[in-house]
């Protein structure tokens, strides 16, 4: 039974890892071609894959839900969303993010977006880990006494 939460946790942090690991990847992407006239941004919805990910998980836990923005003015922008895909396991493909400022040559990427987005992704990377790290240490620490 302590098992099975541990599984289910350390399936949890691998799954997010998963989905980070490719969300920098398209960011990358991203932050590579800013020059690429007509390349189109491209992300993913991190929540969204997550969830579509730990549904099709067996040992997925039941507490896991999806926290969704919304709108408390009327002066607010809209909340985007973007594709609720697996890039690497699924025949959808990542939507590309809107186009805050437009280029002469139809390049689509905004460095200063993709360089916050590139960090936060890098962060919540090194959380993960962090969290994986800890849940070794206390089932270590368990099997020890």
């Amino acid at each position: 039974m302590i098992l099975d939460k541990l599984d289910a946790d350390l399936n949890f942090q691998q799954t997010a890892l998963r989905v980070r690991g490719q969300r920098q990847e398209l960011i990358a992407a991203n932050i590579a071609n800013a020059d690429t006239p007509n390349y189109k941004a491209r992300d993913i919805d991190f929540a969204s894959v997550m969830k579509k990910a730990l549904s099709s998980s067996p040992e997925a836990p039941s507490s896991v839900q999806a926290v969704v923005p919304e709108k408390t003015d009327a002066g607010h922008l809209d909340g985007v969303t973007y594709s609720a895909s697996n890039p690497s396991s699924s025949n959808e493909s990542p939507l590309y993010r809107p186009i805050i400022q437009g280029s002469v040559d139809g390049n689509t990427v905004d460095m200063d977006v993709e360089r916050n987005q590139f960090s936060d992704n890098a962060i919540r990377y090194e959380a993960s880990l962090t969290m994986i790290n800890g849940q070794i240490k206390n089932m270590i620490t368990a099997l020890q006494s």
